[in-house]
């Protein structure tokens, strides 16, 4: 019976599998914002979500199953605890591993590892378990099969890449689906640990994470508090991230100031070798995908000629962690970017 369930799994999703880019940091977000928002002042509102949405997770204590959890694809019952997780989306793999959990399954984004570097070098106590994770494909099209060889009992994976197969998913094993996209990674943690029964300890995490941005914000506010700015090129594009994206949220927990060219209300935009002027602060962290996908720009004397770079403060950090992968670890690992920065 499993076997025939799983033959007609696998046919009735061939037109399905190829899906949207799930889990990045850098997908399209929007957010009205205000400078003072924008600045991360206190008492306004937060660019992204910062727990679980109203009607969804299952309001179950932390250990006891079965539990019924709401999300971004519908309900889903989870009989048991889970012991073979499948994750689609790496953010999720962060998270997971954050929590004490590997997963049996896990996909990959475009040019990048199965368990990017970022990941091996902050759970070394995983390494071996890491190298038996199964490839279960490019996030952008997920190899059902692969999924369903795993026999998984949780899959979980981001609307904003999955909802065309999770009807498929659900046929497979309980489907659990976060929203995406970097501005959510509160929420999508928090909802990732109701399903796997770890609510309160991705709520310390959290709470911990915030008291240590406020920290940094702290001890460099004043009347000379720096701005920040957050650079990404890749091989045909030049982008500055604003507040409701990754990076910028974690700087808004931490009230550092942006740039008014970054005040916008999206994740990112682009600009062009005559609008690099657009890219300066005080302080500007940057990454690029590949090491020629930046040349003309940082050549460039509109680049050098930043008061950053006559200053010595343009940063160059990991693409993974801060431009890619939404995940609880790759934010603890972008606010110590910022605290290595600021606090020199």
């Amino acid at each position: 019976m499993k076997r025939l369930l799983l033959a007609t799994t696998i046919a009735a999703v061939t037109a399905l599998t190829t899906v949207a880019c799930a889990g990045t940091a850098e997908q399209t977000a929007t957010f009205s914002t205000s400078t003072e928002a924008a600045t991360g002042d206190a008492g306004t509102d937060t660019p992204g979500p910062t727990g679980i949405p109203d009607g969804m997770g299952s309001g179950a204590s932390d250990g006891v199953f079965p539990r019924t959890v709401g999300h971004f694809g519908g309900s889903t019952d989870i009989p048991a605890e889970p012991k073979k997780v499948v994750v689609i989306a790496t953010g999720q793999l962060d998270a997971a591993l954050t929590l004490g959990v590997v997963p049996t399954g896990a996909a990959y984004g475009d040019g990048a590892d199965l368990v990017p570097d970022y990941i091996s070098f902050s759970f070394p106590q995983y390494t071996d378990q890491l190298t038996q994770v199964v490839d279960v494909g490019n996030r952008q099209s997920v190899d059902i099969e692969a999924i369903a060889a795993t026999e998984p009992d949780l899959i979980l994976a981001n609307k904003t890449g999955s909802e065309d197969i999770y009807p498929t998913l659900s046929t497979i094993a309980p489907t659990v689906l976060t929203e995406g996209t970097g501005v959510n990674w509160k929420q999508d943690f928090l909802l990732l640990a109701d399903a796997l029964g770890r609510t309160e300890q991705a709520q310390s995490f959290i709470d911990t994470f915030v008291s240590d941005a406020a920290a940094l914000g702290n001890s460099v506010s004043g009347n000379g508090a720096p701005t920040v700015s957050f650079v990404r090129f890749t091989a045909d594009r030049a982008r500055v991230f604003g507040v409701p994206s990754f990076a910028g949220y974690i700087a808004w927990d931490a009230g550092l100031a942006r740039p008014e060219s970054q005040q916008f209300d999206k994740t990112s935009q682009d600009f062009s070798e005559e609008e690099i002027q657009l890219a300066n602060a005080d302080w500007v962290f940057v990454s690029s995908q590949d090491a020629d996908a930046d040349s003309s720009y940082t050549t460039n004397p509109l680049w050098t000629g930043m008061s950053a770079a006559t200053e010595n403060h343009i940063v160059r950090v990991d693409d993974d962690p801060w431009y890619l992968n939404a995940g609880p670890t790759a934010a603890t690992i972008v606010l110590d970017g910022l605290k290595s920065a600021l606090q020199s």
